[in-house]
């Protein structure tokens, strides 16, 4: 792939452009995400550093301003002695970010390509939180878990007929401010809707105060979603090597410890760990918890 990206730089020579050509490889290349091996990967960097040099866009030579809404927000010159020094963002917050539609320019005098991208970030102050996303969606249900062993017979050493008792439990739906006692298992189910194909997600869910997880150990569950699972001090959180298309769930369990008049878990929260523009979360989530 690399050998073949150097082979068409040659094509344009002294300074000419190539429109799209590094995007057209990128989006087109055999494997959609992913180097074969390190090999790969920096002979694709060594040939993006060649077209940086054929196409001459390690020389710009221009000045560029940011408008908004018709303001001038930002000046910048860009130049072969300050390319990877020059202040390349500009942020606006708070107050200065008004309600409605927005309209951003981008201006340039001189020679030079530019490349850019904008990001919106918000917070909420409403209580409870509600959930949001638009590509991606997560709801999350709690349970509160009824021990209901059953005796089963199984086939003893000898052939024989044993009556073995097996750990069950019947899963009772828990509304919002409903309680728990202590010590009991609570069990809590993400479900995740998708309207496309996605790599490399994080789920977090971020435990409510004095519930711990009845798991101890972090690793790969392969109940519903296939993911690697962390279990931390403040939340749970499911890396995602693949999403695809349409609904999935994933369960974990926490045990309530320390009693409370009312403890609040935040919402579950799923995004893109390399597109921060695919988000989306549940519902707040308020429990009591009962002493023994």
């Amino acid at each position: 792939m690399a050998r073949y990206l150097q082979l068409l730089l040659k094509v344009k020579p002294n300074g000419e452009t190539a429109p799209g050509l590094v995007k057209y490889l990128l989006n087109n290349r055999k494997h959609g995400t992913y180097w074969n091996s390190t090999r790969d990967t920096a002979l694709v960097v060594e040939a993006l550093a060649d077209y940086i040099a054929v196409s001459g866009e390690d020389k710009p030579n221009m000045t560029v301003e940011i408008l908004v809404d018709g303001t001038l927000q930002k000046k910048v010159s860009i130049t072969p002695e300050n390319l990877f020094s020059f202040d390349n963002a500009m942020v606006l917050v708070g107050d200065a970010v008004k309600t409605g539609a927005h309209r951003i320019e981008i201006r340039r005098t001189g020679t030079g390509p530019v490349y850019f991208n904008a990001y919106l970030t918000n917070f909420t102050k409403e209580d409870p939180i509600t959930a949001t996303g638009l590509e991606v969606k997560v709801a999350r249900r709690f349970y509160r878990l009824e021990r209901d062993d059953k005796e089963v017979s199984v086939q003893g050493d000898r052939g024989q007929v044993v009556s073995q008792q097996t750990a069950k439990y019947k899963r009772i739906p828990l509304e919002n401010l409903d309680s728990v006692t202590s010590g009991e298992l609570v069990e809590v189910e993400l479900i995740v809707d998708s309207k496309n194909d996605y790599e490399y997600l994080m789920l977090e869910d971020r435990k409510p105060s004095g519930f711990e997880p009845d798991d101890q150990r972090s690793g790969y569950v392969f109940e519903g979603l296939r993911a690697y699972r962390e279990l931390r001090d403040a939340k749970v959180t499911f890396f995602l090597s693949t999403l695809a298309r349409g609904t999935h769930s994933i369960s974990y369990r926490l045990r309530a410890e320390s009693p409370s008049e009312q403890v609040s878990a935040l919402p579950a929260i799923i995004e893109g760990m390399y597109a921060p523009e695919l988000v989306g979360n549940s519902d707040e989530f308020d429990l009591r918890v009962r002493d023994r």
